[in-house]
């Protein structure tokens, strides 16, 4: 059997003692997996994400990545470096004056020279058909011009797995079509939340709903509860 990308195994984790968000919840990413996370709201999808990547630690359970037990933060270094996460909100993902220093701000972390950033900057802006918005400034930009530029800041770290939290948010039909026809086009292995059942349709092969703190694989994406 593939040894998975990520896995959680008995995962407990509330923000009230009495009350769990996940109660022992399994979840398994394989390489290649296309996966749509769906459940009500409330039901810990984004807590599942922010779990992965050590911004919060499970009361109980354990946590592999990259094939290594991860556990306290020094472990998670890594694990942020090789899955990039979309946060729902993009005013939690740009923090720089410009768009350029936003999306630079990764690989410069990364190690990358300046000249090396630029690039990168330069090649994401145009994969997303953003070319030119280097010099804008982050907080003047749109709703759906964040949602893209945000996108910006994970493609440019070139992670291996994709966690996006409500990629379609702020979008116009024009640009949820363009995130959808880039989204098609990456090798990543991805976990995509949405309430957007036809978006998940077209770029996700599998499903997995969370709903009353366990994580339940549904298959084929199609004919899912739409929860």
């Amino acid at each position: 059997m593939t040894e998975p990308l990520i896995s959680l195994e008995g995962i407990y984790y509330g923000y009230q003692s009495d009350h769990p968000v996940l109660n022992g919840a399994d979840f398994r990413l394989n390489p290649g997996d296309k996966t749509a996370l769906t459940g009500p709201n409330g039901a810990g999808k984004t807590t599942l994400f922010h779990l992965m990547v050590g911004l919060i630690k499970p009361l109980q359970g354990k946590i592999f990545a990259f094939g290594k037990p991860r556990i306290k933060e020094r472990d998670f270094l890594e694990v942020r470096s090789k899955a990039g996460i979309l946060f729902q909100d993009s005013d939690d993902q740009l923090f720089c004056p410009t768009v350029r220093e936003d999306i630079a701000f990764g690989p410069l972390n990364l190690g990358k020279s300046k000249e090396e950033a630029n690039e990168i900057v330069t090649r994401t802006l145009e994969q997303l058909g953003m070319q030119g918005f280097e010099s804008r400034i982050t907080h003047h930009l749109s709703g759906g011009e964040k949602r893209l530029i945000s996108l910006a800041t994970v493609l440019a770290m070139e992670p291996e797995v994709l966690l996006l939290d409500e990629p379609t948010n702020g979008l116009d039909q024009n640009a949820e079509q363009r995130l959808l026809d880039i989204l098609l086009t990456l090798p990543q292995t991805m976990v995509i939340i949405s309430h957007h059942v036809d978006f998940l349709e077209k770029v996700t092969t599998q499903h997995a709903c969370l709903q009353d703190g366990q994580i339940l694989p549904d298959g084929n994406v199609t004919g899912r509860n739409k929860n």
